[in-house]
């Protein structure tokens, strides 16, 4: 029986043992992300982590008791045998999981989570960021922790299971290890308090990448992957009529008839750049993006303006149905829900636009986006990677943005082109790895901008000198901001989320700066009011340009969000389950926060 009880602990501490190697690795790998990691913000990390490790490793566990049970009457041989393919597997999985997150870490600023599983479908897109030495390190790095994790499972724990013998008393022994295997129960709960073991528990640090090291990588993508789809019951603040009061009132749009017309005509055609990754502190630099910082002067320009989301697939629908993000899950994975949302391209179809189109240079079925633009937006002509020649296939993610604008400028010229017209249009050569050529910038990013910048700029003036241009409006906005640029902020921050939105063209009257906090989900009612069209159907979205209602943006990251207006910014994470962020008085806009947080889970359950 002893010898079952040593290797119970034997096998619970050595799951605990290598998650503490990865989270020491993890921090002095990515010290530079935290300002610096000093040996005592190691050993409050690896403190403030290890309720996560216990769990995790409890979990582990259950399975290999169990097996120690059923090794009181099976040979010793055939036990090892059992041992030796299950922990095969989940050293390999932990290895695995420990080196992807090491590696897409700097990209993302957070632990990888469940929503991997839907990029995956696309494996190609999924890891195009990577380069071919983040590749190289991350197999040999898999590889060597596998390996040695291994042969620490050979050498400590199946020695162990070849010397068992027979226990003296086998009722005994199993009635130990059973009560063992029940104690197990703690850990993986967190102890016996109301409370179970979550994410949030081990957050203790005010600098968030401390916070994140702490977090256990395994647990936290096994606890996003079996979290409930019931978003209805989720993020439940406030009764339900409470939240649906503030939110009312929140979104109120009172009927104004001074709501100022920026257009010509009411029916131009409409040209919608979604703009990979475009920070507002880049784009409206002049000498990073001298002709986006242009178009900022010469047109409309929304100058305290935010994405939602941190991830394409969720800009995508805020931009285009005037739906926020939801941190913890991407609607896009469920075409039966997008096809329930209002959009922009459906609602200008209805008024008449019949020529909808969406340019992208990479692969349209990435992430289930043409579900989403065949469905939800009713655009059919998709025009993806796979209608360009295999020569302007350059890159890791497809065709670089020069073809891909050239190729829409060259459509817009041909004869079959019917006015007034939609085309989307979404970039990716300021996407990772950033594969454009040099302009000379200190960070490839900033390279990327400028080149993406450049094809902008020369499919302007190109369409400037065409019949076209008096009636059609382009709209540059970000799709997101880019979360490793500039280093050193939080992936909370609102630095990080503030994108630019601008309106050009021949359609618009004259040059206007608007100064109304405002965010991705609001461009669906600001466009269409301005067309005379109705857009009471995007409840989430409001008119930016009206002088009377609440003007907010609002965003939400990994697990959290943030709403910002004149009067302060609240962000509230809810991991940690408490503000982290503030200026000013936030006791109302947290409330105001909370609510639209809830409606937006609420909506999203009731799709």
């Amino acid at each position: 029986m002893k010898q079952r009880i040593i290797l119970y602990f034997t096998v619970f501490f050595y799951f605990v043992l290598l998650f503490l190697i990865g989270k020491i690795l993890f921090a002095f790998i990515h010290a530079s992300l935290g300002g610096g990691v000093s040996a005592k913000d190691i050993l409050d990390i690896l403190y403030n982590g290890l309720p996560l490790d216990l769990s995790m490793s409890g979990y582990l566990t259950v399975l290999p008791v169990l097996i120690l049970i059923a090794s009181i009457w099976i040979k010793p041989q055939i036990i090892a045998r059992t041992y030796n393919i299950y922990f095969g597997i989940i050293l390999l999985l932990i290895a695995i999981i420990t080196v992807v997150d090491l590696v897409v870490y700097p990209y993302w600023g957070f632990h990888f989570d469940s929503t991997v599983f839907l990029y995956l479908k696309k494996p190609k897109e999924t890891f195009a960021s990577a380069s071919i030495l983040d590749f190289v390190f991350g197999i040999l790095g898999m590889a060597i922790y596998f390996v040695v994790s291994y042969l620490g499972y050979m050498y400590i724990i199946r020695k162990q299971v070849l010397n068992f013998t027979v226990p003296k008393s086998i009722a005994k022994s199993c009635i130990v290890l059973v009560v063992l295997l029940a104690a197990l129960f703690l850990p993986i709960r967190g102890g016996v308090t109301v409370s179970t073991m979550n994410i949030g528990q081990v957050y203790y640090s005010d600098n968030m990448f401390f916070n994140h090291a702490a977090i256990n990588p395994e647990f936290n993508l096994m606890s996003s992957f079996f979290k409930s789809d019931n978003f209805a019951s989720q993020y439940q603040f406030y009764d339900k009529k409470e939240a649906e009061k503030v939110f009312s009132q929140l979104n109120f749009q009172p009927k104004s008839d001074s709501v100022p017309n920026l257009l010509k005509t009411d029916r131009p055609n409409i040209i919608l750049f979604i703009l990979e990754s475009f920070s507002a502190n880049v784009a409206l630099d002049s000498v990073v993006a001298p002709n986006m910082s242009r178009y900022a002067k010469e047109g409309v320009f929304f100058k305290n303006f935010y994405a939602n989301s941190f991830r394409t697939d969720r800009g995508l629908v805020s931009i285009l149905s005037g739906y926020p993000a939801h941190p913890t899950v991407a609607i896009m994975k469920y075409p039966q829900k997008t096809g329930t949302l209002s959009t922009i391209p459906k609602a200008l179809k209805d008024a008449g636009y019949n020529n909808l189109s969406f340019y992208y240079g990479g692969d349209a079925d990435f992430a289930n986006m043409r579900s989403y633009f065949v469905g939800a937006c009713g655009i059919k002509d998709i025009v993806s990677d796979k209608k360009f020649p295999l020569s302007e296939r350059l890159t890791k993610w497809g065709v670089p943005d020069k073809f891909l604008i050239n190729r829409l400028h060259e459509d817009l010229l041909s004869k079959e082109q019917s006015e007034p017209y939609v085309k989307v249009v979404l970039t990716l050569s300021s996407h990772e790895p950033f594969d454009v050529p040099r302009a000379g910038f200190k960070d490839p990013f900033l390279d990327a901008v400028h080149y993406t910048d450049e094809c902008l700029g020369k499919f302007v003036e190109q369409l400037k000198k065409t019949k076209q241009w008096d009636n059609t409006l382009i709209l540059f906005v970000a799709d997101h901001a880019m979360q490793s640029y500039p280093k050193g902020l939080s992936n909370s921050d609102p630095e990080r989320f503030r994108i630019p939105l601008i309106w050009i063209g021949g359609a618009i009257k004259q040059p206007v700066t608007v100064s109304s906090y405002a965010s991705q989900n609001d461009i669906a009612a600001t466009l269409l009011s301005q067309l005379n069209l109705k857009h009471d159907d995007f409840k989430f979205s409001k008119n930016i340009l009206s002088p009377e209602g609440n003007k907010f943006a609002f965003y939400s990251y990994v697990n959290g969000f943030s709403m910002t207006d004149s009067t302060g910014m609240v962000t509230y994470d809810n991991d940690k389950q408490s503000i982290i962020h503030h200026k000013g008085d936030v006791t109302d806009l947290e409330k105001k926060a909370k609510s639209f947080f809830q409606m937006m889970y609420l909506d999203l359950g009731n799709r």
